[in-house]
């Protein structure tokens, strides 16, 4: 699929299923019909869907020109001081990857890690040291071949997931692409992201570490998200008024820097529609 910027949801709203579609296997030909070329499938709660099913996603994302990407499970902890754990976690990431690779999606998008009782920069050093166990093994499985590994920004301050922290960890190895949630990013900043130069700072900072292809071609994550002083709370739509962050001032950077991303709407009940009014805004930029 040539790269350009694309808009799809995470999931399938309500009016999906009004509408009269029953399986997420339907989602590609519905988000064609509503003028998105985006979809992600997210095995959050854990590996649900057979392989069979998963090649038949596959094959209406492709027969309605609709890049898919995929999020793993929540499960994964690259800082779990268990290395049986972390195994698991291997695991998590090694057979996304085989659904990546199943599916034809591209994006395979990764939580990397909590801190939970651990100090921030001994968690550091264990998802780091974790995350270059976890790519040996998807390169002895010829699985880098398939897709890239989308490790995303988180909303909590007890995650690891700043910004820097994921473009950092991107800059370790070629299939490694950032997700840029920028309602995460909000969180943590607590309601200062707001201009084009807040966003600015972060892609700079992208194109810094990173470079021109990785940058353009991230993956980005994009609702409003209430938090507290400890982080994220819950995911919001577009219409609420009191939590940002606001999508305008980040469309501008995106053409100012002509960048190509995948934008998924993670808005709650309403990602389709949303998904559409962030492509609505990104076009009257």
């Amino acid at each position: 699929m040539e790269n350009k910027i694309r808009f799809g949801p995470s999931g399938n709203s309500q009016i999906f299923y009004d509408s009269g579609y029953k399986h997420s296997v339907d989602a590609p030909k519905w988000c064609k019909e509503n003028g998105l070329s985006a979809y992600e499938y997210s095995f959050g709660r854990g590996f649900t869907m057979s392989f069979e099913t998963a090649q038949k996603l596959g094959e209406e994302a492709q027969r309605n020109n609709i890049l898919l990407s995929i999020h793993a499970p929540y499960y994964i902890n690259f800082a779990n001081e268990s290395d049986e754990m972390a195994k698991k976690s291997f695991e998590y990431v090694r057979k996304g990857m085989e659904y990546i690779k199943v599916a034809n999606a591209r994006d395979y998008v990764v939580h990397l890690a909590s801190c939970g009782k651990l100090p921030r920069q001994q968690a550091l050093y264990l998802t780091d040291k974790r995350l270059d166990e976890c790519l040996q093994i998807i390169y002895d499985q010829k699985l880098n071949e398939v897709g890239y590994i989308c490790p995303e920004t988180m909303g909590k301050f007890m995650q690891i997931g700043i910004y820097k922290e994921i473009i950092d960890f991107c800059a370790k190895d070629k299939i490694l692409i950032p997700t840029f949630d920028f309602g995460h990013i909000n969180c943590i900043m607590q309601g200062a992201l707001k201009t084009s130069d807040d966003y600015k700072r972060i892609i700079d900072y992208s194109f810094e570490k990173l470079g021109e292809f990785k940058s353009k071609n991230c993956h980005i994550h994009f609702s409003k998200i209430e938090f507290t002083e400890k982080g994220e709370v819950k995911h919001l739509n577009l219409d609420d008024n009191v939590y940002g962050p606001e999508f305008e001032p980040l469309a501008k950077v995106l053409k100012d820097y002509k960048m190509t991303p995948t934008i998924i709407c993670e808005s709650k009940e309403r990602m389709m529609e949303d998904a559409i009014l962030l492509k609505d805004i990104y076009n009257k930029a």
